[in-house]
């Protein structure tokens, strides 16, 4: 099987300003992201040959797009698939470049939230949709919570600590970027003793209700070469579906088994053997303090059980081994559903390039994103890996 690795490249990028819009129509988002994409990569909206939209509740087709950015009569794809839906609208434009039919290509993801009155509580119906999860996702969560410390003994207090001072991290890179939701430092002990959510869950375990877009621009390394010097090379983009839901009697709610065998397709195809040691930065799906903690894990960058030494240790600050949410993550920058993972990808764009400002690494050469969506038992995951050219 032949894979993506250094067939497409990232010529450009764009990325809102997340949280509450009011301000903005979600066709505002799109065009924001958009042509700071297109600036960014010295192209114009006539030069995109074909579009993919990923919103999960925002619109029900790729007509917007056209609509917002005048690209009359090219084809426009909407892509929904969970929290992966950015990510998926980004793999989907990828795959029709490597391919050969197109040669320039633009995925966007938006998602205008807070307007819908969606609270967080329960995941958003899709257009059409009559169907909602039972348990709302804090539940769904503090289920992984409350058997994570039982299955490794980890005292109540002490494992309430641990996803304390992973808030604390990401709140604290979230302060260094503009562009995040929420602006200000958190302690441990406003983590500890914050409003209780969905035990052991508090308020600050638990990623904001946002608005924000994001978009990118693709093409292939022979024609990104001719745009800049900087461009951004797709190394690895991997997928998995769960089909078996709760029902199966060989899942502890200690892993998610899609993360696992989503990033490891990802790191054979980018030839990765150990993902600590040669990735400079990871952008995980850390809709929960509890949700990041399993994802080290399931990722390879802790062993099993032992992520809490690792967060003691800060492996994953900003100086640590290996950064992790070093632009705040969705506990800080928000989650407009549909438009988190190619926010995640911008903030591995910009590292790569050298240009995150505040909170550049010392080095950046290759960088991972990480989204999961659904419920724990049947999740998508969607897993992408990005390098440096050259």
């Amino acid at each position: 099987m032949r894979g993506i690795k250094d067939r497409v490249a990232i010529i450009g990028m764009g990325c809102t300003k997340f949280g509450e819009r009011w301000d903005a129509s979600a066709a505002d988002l799109m065009v924001e992201a958009s042509y700071e994409a297109f600036a960014d990569a010295g192209i114009e909206p006539k030069d995109i040959q074909a579009a993919w939209l990923g919103t999960v509740s925002s619109f029900r087709t790729g007509q917007p797009l056209a609509e917002a950015l005048k690209l009359d009569y090219i084809p426009i794809t909407r892509v929904e698939n969970a929290c992966a839906t950015a990510t998926d609208a980004f793999r989907n434009a990828c795959y029709a470049v490597a391919a050969g039919i197109y040669d320039i290509v633009l995925a966007v993801g938006v998602e205008k939230l807070k307007d819908s009155g969606f609270s967080g509580l329960a995941i958003p119906e899709s257009p059409g949709s009559d169907v909602n999860p039972p348990t709302p996702p804090p539940a769904q969560f503090a289920m992984a919570a409350t058997r994570y410390f039982h299955q490794y003994e980890i005292p109540y207090d002490e494992g309430r600590r641990t996803l304390a001072r992973i808030a604390v991290k990401n709140h604290h890179n979230g302060t260094l970027n503009p562009r995040a939701h929420f602006q200000r430092e958190i302690t441990t002990e406003q983590v500890v003793n914050a409003p209780m959510i969905a035990w052991p869950l508090g308020l600050f375990d638990c990623c904001g209700v946002s608005d924000g877009g994001a978009a990118a621009i693709i093409t292939t390394p022979e024609i990104a070469r001719s745009f800049r010097e900087d461009y951004i090379l797709v190394k690895a983009l991997g997928l998995s579906v769960g089909a078996f839901g709760m029902l199966r009697d060989d899942w502890d709610f200690t892993h998610f088994p899609e993360s696992v065998r989503a990033s490891q397709a990802a790191y054979q195809e980018a030839g990765i053997t150990n993902p600590r040691e040669e990735l400079d930065l990871a952008m995980v799906h850390d809709c929960f303090t509890i949700t990041e903690l399993i994802i080290y894990e399931d990722l390879g960058f802790s062993p099993r059980g032992n992520a809490s030494d690792d967060v003691e240790a800060g492996t994953f600050g900003l100086e640590g081994e290996l950064p992790v949410n070093t632009d705040g993550g969705l506990k800080c920058f928000g989650h407009p559903i549909g438009a988190s993972g190619i926010r995640m990808i911008y903030e591995v764009y910009k590292q790569l390039q050298g240009k995150a400002e505040q909170r550049q690494l010392g080095k950046a050469d290759l960088g991972l994103t990480h989204n999961l969506g659904g419920r724990p038992g049947s999740f998508t995951c969607s897993v992408a890996i990005f390098g440096r050219a050259g």
